[in-house]
């Protein structure tokens, strides 16, 4: 007897959001892995198929059915089971009735903490066939659809209409109701080629179906490959090389069920024009791939891709490229209307566009970010001519023509026509460096001068939002702080630059007129970014507790945070790690409770030194000051706690000698304060008591 067979799932529908396919039907395949995974249903593979007009799941040797299991059920303990008279007690009674069974059917069962009534039914599987309706029908309901729609007299709703669906366990139909539709073995091929149905005999025959009859290619994957290569192929008949960005690629897939690539030109005049505002307008407008020369500068050539393949192709080719031309156009007037003004005499128009109600405008945030541009260059000792110019302009090309028309060339068209009015270089290059890094992993500005802008700006915001009581909840993060958190701290890192997050935040609370709790946001800022700096910490491999160690100490620099962070996680490799963890840990414990800081600190006496260990232990402190304070200086933490390390034998020795907690209350204080003073030569560093061993 048959024990699994291949269970074949397709949804035919209108056109898919194409954004969105590749979403949607990972989405479908994890929810359905899942309900068979929780109904003990087991599988050797599951796989997705989507096309525009389709999503799919194959499972591959699904059970028949649900393994048969016992099922125990523990009542009262015996004790409670029986009344006086030796009757059964109202409770175990109650227990009996409620499993659907009389007392005497009950067992007892024996463990080392008691004796219990227990109830043991052997429970039979359902069949799959029976589990795999609701399994799909609820797994279709969590998809995660940001507006569903109905159509028709349906009362179904889903992203769009559906118009079939296939429901096959081997070579049988699972008969059921999906979206209002009835299931069964017909699908629909490619619209224009093979419009009429097709029938899958059996699971295992779906994509071979599909292809050879129904001319779709149903796996993204393989159809995404399709593209890649055949854009690429196509662009070498033109010396050219595709220029395939992931996201457009993807788009690509999902917009054809058979893609056939298709070249076109258009007037090398418009070559003239910034590379970023062509590929924008190819890629964003058209979905075509740009077409570059082994430089990397464009060619005359775009690649689009056709869902059919016509009889005649050079139509096609015609049509998109009578499309193309005037959206080049447009660009190019942009282009040209928008040099006739300087970004210097766009500065008064961003009185005209409110950032944020509570902030004011784009300019008054324009003239914050020029301080807080001033600030940071004076601490960097870099060009503040140079840092404060490059803050004045930064917003300006958000009142041009192009970045109105293409809002993601901000930045890009600021560095554009900055340099076609003979703005500094690095003024002008800071202009698109603002915005860096972009996205996880992505470089951060180059410049000194991006830097400091990219970092202003994005302290005006964080603060900004914050005092404002925006603050990020959940996935909720309109503003995108979190992503501007992480970047100040990657450029302040990656860059090496001797910056103290607390004093920006100060400096950037300060620039602020509305009315709102300085001290509260200043925290609040502080947290949320150490929050992202504690994420960055663990990417990069650092322990959480290594992380702890160093945050008790507050250091407000994050470049010589992860100075401290490496240090620490150096020392806790060295053989004298672990004991002087645990020392700190036994220090940090007896301080807590017995050390009153403000009644004995500096009362600290050596002549009051009585044991031999703790006159030891005092003069190898003193004279690891000696050593320790220039290592200190230079930041070289690392260096300092191998210094450190040293004292293990001498802090081993005055525990395993001294009596810290004397009677002689003298003598008890000044022992505490010594271990004082111990501990606070680790802290200069960081709070190793925090290393778990």
């Amino acid at each position: 007897m048959t024990t699994s067979k291949h269970l074949l799932f397709e949804l035919g529908s209108e056109e898919l959001p194409p954004k969105t396919l590749l979403k949607l039907s990972n989405a479908l395949l994890n929810n359905i892995v899942q309900a068979l995974t929780a109904a003990e249903l087991t599988f050797t593979a599951s796989k997705a198929y989507a096309t525009p007009r389709r999503l799919a799941v194959l499972i591959e040797n699904l059970a028949t059915a649900q393994p048969d299991k016992t099922v125990e059920k523990r009542g009262p303990a015996i004790q409670a089971a029986f009344a006086a008279d030796g009757a059964p007690s109202k409770a175990a009674a109650g227990f009996a009735a409620g499993c659907g069974t009389t007392f005497d059917k009950l067992e007892r069962l024996t463990t080392d903490k008691g004796e219990w009534l227990v109830f043991t039914q052997n429970v039979k599987g359902q069949s799959t066939e029976n589990l795999i309706p609701d399994i799909l029908r609820q797994s279709i309901a969590a998809l995660p659809i940001a507006k569903r729609m109905r159509w028709g007299s349906f009362s179904t709703e889903f992203v769009r209409p559906v118009h079939w669906a296939v429901l096959l366990y081997g070579g049988t139909v699972i008969k059921t109701e999906i979206l209002g539709l009835e299931t069964g073995a017909a699908t629909q091929g490619h619209r224009f080629h093979a419009p009429q149905k097709l029938t899958i005999n059996k699971s295992e025959d779906y994509l071979e179906v599909l292809f050879k009859d129904g001319k779709v290619i149903a796996d993204f994957a393989q159809r995404k490959s399709q593209i890649h290569d055949a854009a690429q192929k196509a662009a070498l008949a033109v010396n050219g090389i595709a220029h395939i960005e992931d996201d457009l690629l993807e788009e690509i897939t999902a917009l054809n069920e058979w893609p056939v690539p298709v070249t076109g030109d258009f007037d090398p005049r418009f070559l003239e024009l910034p590379a970023e505002v062509l590929i924008t307008t190819m890629q964003t407008n058209q979905k075509y791939f740009p077409v570059k020369n082994s430089d990397g500068g464009l060619l005359p050539h775009f690649i689009t891709f056709s869902n059919i393949e016509s009889s005649r192709p050079e139509s096609i080719k015609q049509g998109n490229e009578r499309v193309i031309t005037p959206r080049l156009t447009d660009a190019e007037f942009f282009w040209k209307q928008d040099r006739k003004k300087a970004l210097e005499n766009r500065v008064e128009s961003l009185s005209s566009v409110v950032f944020q109600e509570n902030l004011g405008t784009v300019y008054a945030k324009t003239k914050r970010v020029q301080n807080l541009a001033k600030f940071i260059a004076g601490r960097l000792n870099a060009n503040i001519e140079l840092a404060e110019r490059a803050a004045l302009l930064a917003k300006t090309d958000l009142m041009t023509e192009m970045v109105g028309e293409f809002g993601n060339l901000q930045g890009i068209m600021g560095h554009y026509y900055a340099l076609a009015d003979n703005e500094p270089a690095e003024v002008a290059l800071a202009l698109e460096e603002q915005y860096f890094p972009k996205q996880s992993g992505s470089p951060t500005p180059s410049s000194i001068t991006g830097q400091i802008l990219a970092i202003a700006d994005k302290i005006d915001t964080l603060t900004g939002i914050f005092s404002a009581g925006l603050i990020p909840t959940g996935d909720k993060d309109p503003y995108a702080l979190r992503r501007a958190a992480l970047g100040i701290l990657r450029i302040i890192i990656e860059n090496k630059l001797n910056l103290n997050i607390r004093d920006l935040i100060d400096v950037s609370v300060s620039l602020f007129s509305h009315d709102f709790n300085s001290d509260a946001t200043r925290k609040n800022v502080m947290d949320f970014v150490f929050d992202r700096l504690k994420s960055y910490c663990l990417d990069k491999g650092y322990s959480a507790d290594e992380f702890d160690a160093v945050i008790s100490v507050e250091p407000g620099e994050p470049l010589d945070f992860m100075r401290r962070l490496q240090a620490v996680k150096a020392f806790r490799q060295l053989p004298e790690g672990e004991s002087l963890a645990t020392a700190n840990k036994r220090i940090h414990n007896i301080l807590k409770k017995s050390f009153h800081k403000e009644e004995m600190k500096d009362r600290f006496n050596p002549d009051r030194l009585v044991e031999a260990e703790e006159k030891q232990l005092w003069t190898a402190m003193t004279e690891s000051d000696f050593d320790i304070q220039p290592l200190l200086e230079q930041r070289n933490y690392q260096a300092a706690l191998n210094r450190l390390a040293l004292l293990r034998n001498d802090v081993d020795s005055f525990f395993d000698h001294v009596m810290v907690m004397a009677e002689d209350i003298d003598l008890r204080n000044n022992r505490l304060e010594l271990l004082y003073m111990l501990s606070g030569k680790f802290l200069r560093i960081a709070d190793i008591s925090k290393l778990q061993s």
